[in-house]
């Protein structure tokens, strides 16, 4: 997001402005009455299909929650994958030392160090550097891939400087965030399922993804020890209850979408009589001592969720047709891409933006979210935001002030209806847990920490989302929920997750 766009972001509207917006479009614009009629059923189609009154949230809790148990059952019963983090022993505040994390989940990665000084001290100090990744290792070798990483991580260790201080007789240890399908084996070992969000790199599918980095290390020369393998969600859940004990559930909304939450290993039946943790074998008086950290892969889920013909049109059309529903309907890859498809049909049956048809609104995700959030936070009498964004990106060469209030809403209506989603999968996840816990979640105070762009800088996004897990808990029980955005919690959680199982803990 450029600067420009980040202060656009971080505006906000009066509570007027969003009753306005709850409207129907006004009448009184330059479009036809022959235009508006032919808008006015796509329109109202639209708005009906993505309504999310209480009884679908409820719906879509409930079967969140199903699906979970289903999920944690068997393996492969559900659509939610349920994956063990093997993060049996959170990050309590005690940890000491000098740890780093190398965190690995789109087109940049980042590396951080962070000296931490126990219980009185806590984060001493941090560092980080984001290295972007050429598109080229994007397609290459695994080796390629891993080198370039490590290259990057050993150049940013040779900066360490002498406010960072590395224990006598210890070795730098490090926690691997990898925001990709894998196969959690142990805390310290995962096998790599499908490359996804871009990357196709060869001979890594299948394999353990701490052994490729390494075996990357050895070839670099670097002597540091991994000492955590986790995904951006768990990360983030162990940077927030590191400052705050009551955080038991993590969300990532951003680009992609997942969720994780802390449950008691009693609740797993597809883990019983299996080897857990340090190597004991899970059995019956086990049960209440262990905890872990699902994954749940939420993106995947499914049930319940209303589809448009644009949502089913850009599924069809996209390179995993069938997979990641939720993850379509919520994220920020896709919010902007059902816009500019709802358009689309809106243009070639009416004369929205005048006679001609804008070249750009046939080129797939070239309406991004954060248009969407710059458009719909243009409080200006003639919109002049929307219209310059309509002329920009879509190559929109006149937009009247009626075209722009119907894009405007078309904005509002995808947007509401994906964070409402969102805030009930939040919900279902929390009542599956206050079920198993017999009343231990909503009877006292309980923190979702949240992060990701799409969360962050956009406060509708947000304010949607919190009104929907408002009115599905109700007022009493939403008092004892707080919804918190934790900045950086993937990084910082990485290297706490490296403390907390470091060779080095008495």
């Amino acid at each position: 997001m450029s600067r420009a766009t980040a202060v656009a972001v971080g505006g906000s509207l009066s509570a007027a402005s969003w009753r306005r917006r709850e409207l129907a479009v006004p009448v009184r614009c330059s479009l036809s009455a022959a235009g508006l009629e032919a808008i006015a059923p796509i329109l109202r189609d639209l708005k009906m299909k993505c309504d999310t009154p209480l009884p679908v949230l409820r719906h879509v809790a409930d079967s969140m929650s199903a699906d979970m148990r289903a999920g944690l059952a068997t393996n492969g019963g559900s659509d939610l994958k349920m994956i063990l983090s093997y993060v049996d022993s959170l990050p309590t505040g005690n940890e000491l030392g000098l740890f780093y994390a190398l965190d690995l989940g789109g087109t940049n990665f980042r590396v951080l160090r962070v000296q931490l000084g126990g219980k009185e001290k806590r984060i001493i100090d941090t560092e980080f550097e984001q290295v972007s990744i050429p598109q080229e290792l994007m397609y290459g070798t695994t080796e390629e891939l891993f080198d370039f990483i490590v290259y990057g991580l050993a150049r940013f260790v040779e900066k360490e400087s002498t406010k960072f201080h590395l224990a006598e007789g210890t070795k730098r240890e490090i926690g691997f965030t990898f925001s990709f399908p894998v196969k959690q084996t142990s805390i310290d070992s995962g096998i790599l399922i499908k490359w996804t969000k871009g990357f196709a790199v060869s001979g890594t599918a299948g394999r353990d993804v701490v052994v490729c980095l390494n075996e990357a290390l050895v070839r670099q020369g670097l002597d540091i020890r991994v000492s955590a393998l986790v995904n951006d969600a768990v990360s983030t859940l162990a940077g927030a209850h590191y400052w705050d004990e009551d955080v038991k559930v993590a969300v990532i909304l951003g680009t992609g979408t997942n969720a994780c939450y802390v449950e008691s290993v009693e609740a797993i039946p597809k883990l019983q009589g299996s080897v857990y943790g340090s190597g004991k074998t899970v059995c019956e008086a086990d049960l209440l001592v262990f905890h872990d950290i699902i994954n749940l892969e939420w993106g995947a889920f499914s049930t319940g969720l209303h589809l448009t013909e644009f949502d089913r049109e850009m599924d069809s059309e996209s390179i995993n047709p069938g997979e990641q529903l939720f993850e379509k309907t919520i994220s920020g890859m896709y919010l902007g891409e059902i816009v500019r498809r709802v358009l689309k049909k809106m243009v070639k049956a009416s004369t929205l933006f005048g006679d001609s048809f804008p070249e750009n609104l046939s080129v797939p995700f070239s309406l991004s979210t954060p248009h969407l959030c710059t458009m719909q936070q243009d409080g200006s009498g003639d919109l002049d935001k929307v219209g310059l964004i309509l002329s920009d990106t879509l190559g929109v060469k006149n937009s009247s002030l009626g075209a722009r209030k119907i894009v405007q809403d078309i904005c509002d209506t995808i947007v509401k209806r994906g964070s409402r989603l969102a805030g009930a999968g939040i919900v279902g996840i929390l009542q599956k847990v206050e079920q198993d816990s017999r009343g231990q979640i909503f009877q006292k105070r309980t923190v979702v920490a949240m992060d990701g762009g799409l969360y962050e800088h956009y406060p509708q996004y947000r304010h949607y989302l919190k009104e929907a897990v408002a009115e599905l808990l109700g007022v009493e029980v939403s008092k004892n929920v707080f919804i918190e955005h934790t900045k950086d919690g993937s990084g910082i959680g990485a290297a706490l997750l490296a403390a907390a199982n470091s060779k080095y803990v008495a």
